[in-house]
């Protein structure tokens, strides 16, 4: 018996020591209708990229923000961004994605994790988001209350991201476990 629980220790310290990481993907088809009648704007990583086709979607459908949350939720075992804000809750339309991610964060809080740092790859064709990254690093980062990398590349005219009819993104954030009675992280 002391054998057992003497092991039960040792898997409550690892386990409050545990962190881990996880992908979050997602790939959108551009709202070409929409953008015609100015109702969609192309919003990635919380930033509306001025004079671009948005993406269709629920919510803003900012393609980073979601692959960034999914990785947060996947991380911490809590499922996936549509399970806990659907796209047939009306309460969602045309909401802000960074909004859902700082959610997100305190959902993974809550289940006893916090963020350590992300990583965020966008696949465009167009248009050059150069530009716009290091605002997306700022809105991204002041979500996840953790430092959040993001870089853009193309697919070179290969595929659907190619003949840009969608954008996609890649996210991988590394979560740590918070020992019962530490404060959360600022």
């Amino acid at each position: 018996m002391l054998a057992l629980e003497g092991l039960e220790q040792r898997v409550a310290a690892v386990s409050t020591s545990l962190s881990v990481a996880l992908i979050g993907a997602l790939v959108a088809a551009t709202a070409e209708g929409l953008l015609a009648r100015g109702a969609r704007p192309l919003v990635l990583g919380g930033v509306v990229v001025e004079g671009a086709c948005g993406l269709a979607g629920h919510s803003d459908a900012d393609a980073v923000a979601h692959a960034l949350a999914d990785a947060l939720l996947g991380a911490a075992g809590l499922g996936d961004l549509g399970s806990h804000f659907p796209d047939t809750d009306p309460a969602w339309v045309g909401a802000d994605s960074v909004a859902l991610l700082a959610e997100v964060v305190a959902k993974v809080a809550a289940a006893g994790f916090r963020p350590v740092n992300a990583d965020c790859t966008v696949l465009a064709e167009a248009p050059k988001l150069a530009p716009f990254i290091g605002r997306m690093v700022a809105r991204l980062s002041g979500a996840l209350g953790a430092p959040v990398s993001v870089k853009a590349t193309r697919a070179e005219g290969l595929g659907a991201i190619g003949r840009a009819e969608g954008v996609a993104c890649l996210s991988v954030v590394l979560v740590e476990a918070v020992p019962p009675g530490l404060p959360p992280a600022p």
